[in-house]
């Protein structure tokens, strides 16, 4: 069996759990789907571990690309500190990255995980083919000195196993069908029982804390660097984001020069975790479209 085919072979629920040294960091990372393109790298949310993936995305998007899940410094399996800014996450996702070998790659990155990719593109741009930012915002957004508050008011008290109904609140709109998305993802993402992350430690959730409120900072000029950066963008969220307000996509969309924003209805920080199968339909479309940078118009 050849290493493409077993690759492919491999799912969300199969795919196991490697680690690779960067930075004197020991991380840990699943590979899985259809090799030989451009890989799509993972960046997830505030205590979140590669269990924490909704099946139904990662296991949809690997039906035409390689997905690669990882733990950033410090986070469940990998080892290391968690940095408290994100531009330091960036760096070390970065040097994962080039540890597998890859000269270009996709960016995905929701909630934390979406600043992050942001940074990853800032500083290795080369690196970044196209960019999937999902219910985040820019440095110093509308209302997001609120969100390191709201966040460590939220989930401080369990850092380590937060209830599923803070999820449920937090990724999922409050409607019947919001809450029945939610349900129905919390269901798939225990669906992989072996080999599972194990959840974070409590040393997580004031760095991440802390770089939620580095970044809320706001300066003159703060989203500017928007502006520079070159990669196709695609910019979703739920329509009434209640972590980092859905505004803030809007805000980034106009300031890309090459974004584009899809707002998905009665949804909320989880919006594509509320539609999975539609939204990897529009991913897989922004994905396999060809080039580098879009021309507007």
């Amino acid at each position: 069996m050849t290493q493409l085919t077993s690759m492919t072979q491999l799912t969300h629920q199969t795919a196991a759990t490697q680690f690779v040294e960067a930075n004197g960091i020991r991380f840990a990372y699943r590979r899985f789907g259809k090799a030989g393109g451009v890989p799509l790298v993972f960046n997830q949310h505030y205590l979140g571990t590669m269990d924490y993936w909704d099946p139904a995305v990662t296991d949809g998007l690997a039906r035409d690309r390689e997905v690669i899940l990882f733990d950033n410094a410090g986070v469940s399996s990998s080892s290391g500190e968690v940095p408290t800014t994100f531009e330091e996450m960036a760096a070390n996702a970065i040097a994962f990255i080039k540890a597998l070998g890859l000269k270009q790659v996709d960016v995905f990155g929701f909630s934390i995980g979406g600043l992050v990719v942001q940074e990853i593109t800032l500083q290795a741009p080369d690196l970044v083919r196209r960019m999937i930012i999902d219910g985040a915002g820019p440095r110093g957004g509308q209302g997001m000195e609120l969100i390191a508050e709201a966040t460590d008011r939220l989930f401080g008290v369990h850092p380590k196993d937060p209830p599923e109904s803070v999820w449920l609140a937090v990724k999922f709109s409050p409607s019947a069908a919001g809450q029945a998305a939610g349900r129905a993802y919390l269901k798939r993402t225990h669906l992989r029982q072996t080999d599972r992350d194990p959840e974070v430690n409590d040393k997580v959730s004031p760095a991440q804390v802390e770089a939620i409120r580095n970044w809320a900072v706001k300066k003159n000029g703060s989203d500017d660097y928007l502006k520079t950066i070159k990669q196709p963008t695609l910019i979703v969220n739920g329509s009434n984001d209640v972590d980092i307000p859905t505004v803030n996509s809007f805000i980034m969309q106009q300031k890309m020069p090459y974004a584009q924003l899809i707002i998905y209805p009665d949804s909320n920080h989880g919006g594509h975790h509320q539609y999975p199968e539609l939204f990897v339909r529009h991913a897989s479309l922004f994905l396999g479209e060809q080039g580098g940078e879009c021309s507007p118009g």
